[in-house]
């Protein structure tokens, strides 16, 4: 205890010196700014003249932009399962893998009873038809010539509607199959033909094999040169697309390589599950870049608009916001929050808490924090 004593007797000169001074300091170092509120008053100006740079806020055009994740699809009208008609044994096949082909191209010929039978019930028809003509033009001449009765011709015109009609659903029947009822013969095989235009994507038809008509589809055939590319866009995104907007498509497979497209439909309902909205876009894809189930990186671009830009380096961040200092008089600063859209090569979008002419601490805002 004793020790202590004159180790405070030792320091207390030292002490009231140093407290002396600290307080001569406070009373000579001048009042060069105050802060009322949000609100900055410097009142010595050269004090940080060379610290900060002042500018007004720029306009310019920006596209709002949503990147998401989206999947490759044929275009349905243009994308063709081929299945078998009916049960049969295929006996030829025209195609080959990756082949491009016409709407109506043969693809494979395959016989079947049930064929055979549509085109004997064809026949059948045809024949009475023609008998019931030639029975009815009999009629009429037996009228003619009074030996014939009316009951008789009126019996001859109603057997003559009733085979027309069975001939029209056997003609009918036969067109479901691309035949040409008129160039028939009877047991011929059926050759199946592309609905559409396009490529042989898939090719399983074998010579012999004998399928059943609910057997998987054989073939498929798709015009690729124009694809889907179906992205899932979160709700509170979705007022940014439209109907028309242009988009742009990245790929891993190929990088730096973009594709154009633009939004073909946005789907009415919400997906429950993961709140997000499908979004279908139509894309050039003649290059063949753009593979079926293919992932990509969709940037959806909305219709420009024109939007407050600032230098990145005049942001400043507080605890809950974005804020900026802006000039309200010479010497007068105000801190204002601001809502930022997105920063890009070194600018900041504004889109709430900026108005035109507005002039800003563009570098050097930080000084008066």
């Amino acid at each position: 205890m004793k020790n202590k004593k004159y180790l405070l007797i030792i320091l207390l000169p030292f002490i009231i010196s140093f407290t002396g001074c600290r307080n001569k300091v406070d009373e000579n170092t001048p009042n060069t700014y105050q802060v009322k509120g949000d609100t900055v008053y410097i009142s010595d100006q050269n004090l940080i003249a060379s610290k900060i740079k002042l500018s007004e806020v720029e306009v310019k055009s920006y596209s709002k932009e949503v990147i998401t994740a989206g999947t490759v699809q044929p275009i349905p009208t243009q994308f063709a399962y081929i299945a078998p008609p009916f049960s049969g044994r295929i006996i030829k096949s025209y195609i080959k893998l990756g082949q491009p082909i016409k709407a109506n191209t043969p693809l494979f010929e395959i016989i079947s009873p049930s064929f055979t039978a549509v085109q004997k019930d064809f026949f059948q028809a045809r024949a009475s038809r023609e008998l019931a003509q030639k029975e009815l033009k009999r009629k009429k001449d037996l009228i003619k010539n009074g030996v014939g009765s009316q009951k008789e011709l009126e019996e001859a015109l109603n057997t003559l509607q009733i085979v027309e009609k069975e001939y029209e659903n056997a003609h009918s029947a036969l067109q479901v199959y691309q035949v040409n009822p008129e160039n028939i013969i009877l047991g011929q095989p059926l050759i199946v033909r592309s609905p559409i235009a396009g490529h042989v994507i898939e090719n399983n038809i074998v010579t012999g094999q004998y399928i059943k008509d609910d057997s998987e589809p054989i073939a498929t055939i798709a015009d690729l040169s124009q694809v889907w590319v179906t992205a899932q866009v979160k709700e509170k995104d979705i007022r940014f697309i439209h109907e028309g907007d242009n988009i742009e498509i990245n790929m891993s497979a190929y990088p730096g390589k973009v594709i154009t497209g633009k939004v073909f439909h946005v789907e009415e309902a919400v997906d429950e599950a993961t709140r997000s909205i499908k979004v279908l876009s139509i894309c050039d894809n003649k290059e063949g870049l753009l593979k079926i189930g293919m992932y990509t990186t969709v940037h959806f671009l909305d219709k420009a608009s024109d939007f407050i830009h600032i230098p990145e380096k005049a942001l400043l961040q507080g605890e809950k916001d974005s804020y900026v200092y802006v000039e309200l008089a010479p010497n007068i600063y105000k801190r204002t929050p601001v809502e930022v859209e997105t920063s890009k090569n070194g600018e900041a979008v504004i889109s709430k808490g900026l108005s035109v002419g507005n002039k800003i601490i563009s570098e050097g805002g930080y000084y008066l924090k």
